[in-house]
C-alpha cells in the first residue's frame, strides 16, 4: 500500500485492499468472498437499477487509545438494515453474518484504519442490492450484500464548523406513510435537487418540514434534527417519516446520562426560534451545529456564526471519547474487531 498522510485525509472514497461480497439466491446466502477490484458486474435488468431495490448503512471503525480496533454500534446498523430489507422485500442479512462480514473486511484492511491520534477513522458502507434481472414490477430472485471500507479524516478540519440552513416549501424529502423511515437511496435522490440548489445559494444544508402540512420539523437532507432549549432540554422530532438515526439514539442516551431532559415529539416550525442550539446529527461528523435557518423571507438566527453551544460541544466530545476509547463505554456500544 502507498504511504498515507493520515492528518490530510478528507471524507471521500479511496482505494483499499478490497471489499467483501455475498450473494443470495435459491433462498440462501453464500459464504462470501473478499474482492480486490472496486467494481460489480451485474445484469442490466437488475432490480436495483429498475425498481430501486437497494439499501445501505453507514458506520465507523476506530483505532482506540488502548491499541485495539473497534466498530461503533454495528449491531444497531445491522438491525436497521434488516428493517429496511423487509420494507423493500429483500432478504435480510442476519446479524451474525453482518458482523462476520465486518470482521473479515476490516481485518483484510487493518493497514487502512487511521492510527489513534490522527483524528481519522475507517468509514464502513454496507450495501444490499437486487442484482437479479426483473423486468416486471416484482422483487428479484438474486441479491448481493457488500461491505466496502475506506479511511476518512476528521470531517471538519480544525474543529466543528456551524453552518447556515434553508427550508424550501416547494420540495419534500419523504411522503407520509412512505419510506422516509428506512435507509434507501431513493430518499437521498429525492433531496439532491434541493440540496444542490441550496449549496449554490450559500446554504450547506436544507431542513425539511412534514410533507403533509409543512408545519412540523422533520429532518435535514442527510441527517436528523436536534434542538437544545436554553435549560438544556434535548428535543428531536417524532415522525414516521424520519430515519431512526443511530447517532441520534446515541446522543439522546448520552444527554440523559449527563442529566439533560430528553423529548422526542412533534416540533412546530415556530418553536425553532426558542432553541439556543440546533444541529444536524449523523455518522460523518456526529453533530453539525446550525447557526441560522432561512425560510422564505424569514431568517432565524440561532447563535453567532462561529459559536458551538456548550451542550452540543459536550455531546460531541463525549461520543468521540467513547468511540476512541478515552472514557469507559458503559453502554457496550464498541465492538472489538
Amino acid at each position: 500500500m502507498k504511504e498515507i498522510d493520515w492528518k490530510s485525509l478528507g471524507f471521500g472514497f479511496s482505494e483499499t485492499n478490497g471489499h467483501i461480497q455475498y450473494v443470495w439466491k435459491d433462498g440462501a446466502w453464500d459464504r462470501g468472498e473478499l474482492v480486490k477490484e472496486p467494481y460489480l458486474k451485474m445484469h442490466i435488468g437488475a432490480s436495483c437499477l429498475h425498481y430501486g431495490q437497494e439499501c445501505f448503512e453507514g458506520m465507523k471503525v476506530f483505532a482506540c487509545k488502548d491499541g485495539k480496533i473497534r466498530a461503533f454500534r454495528p449491531q444497531a446498523n445491522a438491525a436497521r438494515m434488516q428493517r429496511t430489507a423487509v420494507r423493500t422485500v429483500m432478504p435480510p442479512v442476519p446479524e451474525e453474518m453482518f458482523l462476520d462480514a465486518l470482521k473479515r473486511v476490516v481485518n483484510a484492511n487493518r493497514d487502512y484504519v487511521p492510527p489513534y491520534g490522527t483524528g481519522g477513522s475507517m468509514y464502513i458502507r454496507p450495501l444490499l442490492i437486487g442484482t437479479g434481472p426483473q423486468i416486471g414490477v416484482a422483487p428479484a430472485h438474486e441479491y448481493t450484500f457488500i461491505i466496502m471500507v475506506m479511511p476518512v479524516g476528521n470531517y471538519y478540519k480544525g474543529g466543528i464548523k456551524p453552518v447556515r440552513c434553508v427550508i424550501y416549501d416547494n420540495w419534500d424529502r419523504a411522503a407520509p406513510q412512505g419510506m422516509g423511515d428506512v435507509k434507501v437511496g431513493g430518499n437521498y435522490a429525492a433531496s439532491l435537487f434541493a440540496h444542490e440548489t441550496a449549496k449554490k445559494n450559500g446554504w450547506p444544508v436544507e431542513l425539511y418540514l412534514d410533507a403533509k402540512t409543512h408545519q412540523y420539523v422533520e429532518e435535514f437532507s442527510t441527517s436528523n434534527f436536534i434542538g437544545i432549549k436554553p435549560d438544556g432540554t434535548y428535543v428531536t422530532p417524532d415522525s414516521p417519516s424520519v430515519l431512526p438515526s443511530v447517532t441520534n439514539d446515541t446522543l439522546r442516551t448520552i444527554a440523559a446520562d449527563l442529566g439533560q431532559k430528553v423529548e422526542v415529539r412533534k416540533i412546530p416550525f415556530e418553536e425553532i426560534e426558542t432553541f439556543s442550539e440546533v444541529a444536524a446529527c449523523g455518522t460523518a461528523v456526529v453533530v453539525t451545529p446550525v447557526w441560522e435557518i432561512t425560510r422564505g423571507d424569514k431568517v432565524i438566527k440561532i447563535c453567532e456564526p462561529d459559536a458551538v453551544g456548550p451542550h452540543l460541544r459536550r455531546l460531541h466530545d463525549t461520543v468521540q471519547d467513547i468511540q476512541y476509547g478515552r472514557i469507559p463505554d458503559t453502554h457496550g456500544w464498541c465492538y472489538e474487531l
